[in-house]
């Protein structure tokens, strides 16, 4: 079954959407409103009840109690993406990464740093697979499907904020 729930953060409402199966909550998006992927909710089913989970670990990292996330999620995307995905799974908290850094990390040729920017701007789970830290060469704070200014506050929650 199709469900989700909202929840208010620091960075604003966020839609949480996943399927619920036998096996339990599959999250399927973390989306912010305001932000480059409006929130759609769609034929899906309230209930906030299924998310308790996600909602407790989210609270938990707003107030910096937990630095990851130990969810089940879906990760449906192309090969490609999925591999950009993972990278971004593997950046610690606190610290950012440049485009490029991403482009090498998972061993794509240094012209498919714009492919690489387009699958990270893909990212459907917005803060649980943490695109915020990836900035620009020079550290400067480029696009975000949430929008700038929630990067901002992301990357200042998680506080001393160093390219790597």
């Amino acid at each position: 079954m199709a469900v989700y729930a909202t929840i208010h953060s620091p960075v604003g409402e966020l839609l949480l959407t996943g399927e619920l199966g036998p096996d339990g909550l599959m999250l399927d998006s973390v989306s912010m409103s305001g932000g480059k992927q409006p929130p759609a909710v769609g034929e899906r089913t309230a209930a906030p009840e299924a998310f308790a989970e996600v909602i407790a670990q989210l609270n938990a990292y707003f107030t910096g109690e937990r630095t990851g996330f130990d969810l089940e999620y879906t990760s449906r995307g192309t090969d490609f993406q999925r591999r950009v995905w993972h990278a971004l799974d593997e950046i610690p908290y606190g610290t950012t990464v440049s485009y490029g850094r991403i482009t090498e990390r998972i061993g794509a040729p240094r012209a498919a740093v714009r492919a690489v920017g387009t699958a990270i701007g893909a990212n459907p789970l917005l803060i649980v697979r943490p695109c915020h830290r990836v900035v620009g060469a020079n550290g400067a704070l480029t696009g975000y499907a949430g929008g700038l200014e929630h990067k901002r506050t992301l990357l200042d929650l998680e506080s001393h904020c160093h390219t790597t």
